[in-house]
């Protein structure tokens, strides 16, 4: 698969999607930590952690602090906040406490940061939707000048006073972790991750809107970058798109009537997000939503192959990690053969090891009939020295 970006990462976005609210939380949290043990131990490079406070499915309060558990029952995987939302915290404290986990992970973590998607969360603290998109710029700024830690920042706004802050820990990765910025369909991510020289996390990419918008964000990130002096890296783009695949259609499609129809619901009825949100009133109608619109794959490992080259292509020049967006729409032994099948067939179809390894076996088959004809003889030949060798010495 052609891409330009030598070896695509692949990951999981979690906000978590533990639906319906009628689940037990606690179980629920611990099927999360298990989905990123079970995606470190399979080889997924990412995962991505969500901060919500309200509407009863999106249960993470906190992925900072989900993270440094996480961190501790894993080994490779790395692990980000996807997203911290940054308008709802004073940023001298976002700083630090993401300072603090990178030390614990030893430079296992990434920063993930935006206004926040959940109205009724910046309802709960009196902030308009309307403010949080020039909140997250300003307070973005904040954030970058604490962790590189140049100089003490002042800086007072309706929000926060701070009075030469500064973090007394500098990170532990050098000279700091990765940093992302959320963009679904508007360009206010793409201006800023290009401003600060930022990586660039596209949250609605798969949407009908978002697909259309992914080679765009892009130049848009590239022309902001420029008019800043940053440098730009298509590795450190991320997308997000929901699947689920096994082998056949027909299972997977009959794997997600356990929770596909709860997941809709959430969203056209209880997620006030209009991005993102599930079209038609019936199971068939809403399979059709994303296996006809480009959305996503209810389907076969071919199935997501044909879907991220396509997402590729759209993209107008590649990227560098393709994430699922985690869900509950099978049950948790579907779920995790999905995960199995995807790591099996799926991502070498995106990597230099199979193409070495077709290489090889390329090469081998066309040697084939001169070695095997050469190392036959070989054989024989041993075979006929011992024989002639035996009688000689009888």
């Amino acid at each position: 698969m052609a891409n330009p970006v030598n070896k695509l990462r692949f990951g999981i976005f979690m906000p978590p999607f533990n639906s319906p609210a009628t689940q037990n939380p606690t179980s629920s949290f611990q099927r999360n930590i298990e989905t990123i043990q079970l995606m470190d131990r399979l080889g997924y490079d990412e995962a991505w952690i969500g901060e919500h406070h309200s509407a009863g499915t999106e249960i993470i309060g906190d992925p900072l602090t989900f993270i440094a558990h996480v961190g501790a029952v894993t080994k490779h995987i790395k692990l980000g906040t996807g997203v911290v939302s940054l308008p709802y915290h004073n940023p001298l404290w976002v700083a630090d406490r993401a300072i603090l986990v990178d030390h614990l992970l030893r430079g296992r973590l990434m920063l993930g940061v935006g206004p926040g998607s959940l109205p009724t969360d910046s309802a709960m603290i009196g902030l308009e939707p309307k403010d949080l998109r020039p909140a997250l710029a300003e307070d973005l700024e904040v954030v970058l000048q604490l962790l590189h830690g140049v100089e003490r920042v002042t800086r007072k706004t309706d929000r926060y006073n701070l009075v030469e802050a500064a973090t007394q820990l500098a990170p532990y990765s050098d000279p700091v972790f990765d940093i992302a910025v959320a963009a679904t369909i508007s360009p206010a991510g793409p201006v800023l991750a290009g401003k600060h020289g930022l990586s660039m996390l596209s949250l609605g990419a798969t949407t009908r809107e978002g697909f259309d918008m992914l080679g765009h964000h892009w130049k848009v990130l590239e022309a902001e970058a420029a008019k800043a002096g940053k440098p730009t890296d298509r590795s450190k783009w991320r997308l997000v798109g929901p699947m689920h695949i096994a082998e056949t259609q027909e299972q997977a499609i009959e794997d997600v009537r356990y929770g596909f129809d709860t997941f809709c619901d959430y969203t056209q009825k209880t997620l006030a997000l209009p991005t993102f949100r599930a079209e038609g009133e019936t199971f068939e109608e809403r399979v059709a939503w994303i296996n006809e619109t480009g959305l996503g794959v209810i389907g076969t490992p071919e199935m997501a192959i044909a879907q991220i080259q396509r997402l590729m292509d759209q993209s107008d020049g590649g990227f560098g990690c393709y994430m699922f967006m985690q869900h509950d729409w099978a049950n948790w032994e579907a779920t995790q053969r999905h995960y199995e099948l995807f790591a099996r067939y799926v991502i070498p179809a995106f990597q230099p090891s199979q193409r070495r390894l077709l290489a090889a076996e390329k090469w081998a088959r066309s040697r084939h009939g001169e070695l095997d004809a050469k190392n036959g003889a070989a054989i024989q030949a041993a075979t006929d020295k011992y024989t002639a060798e035996t009688k000689q010495n009888a």
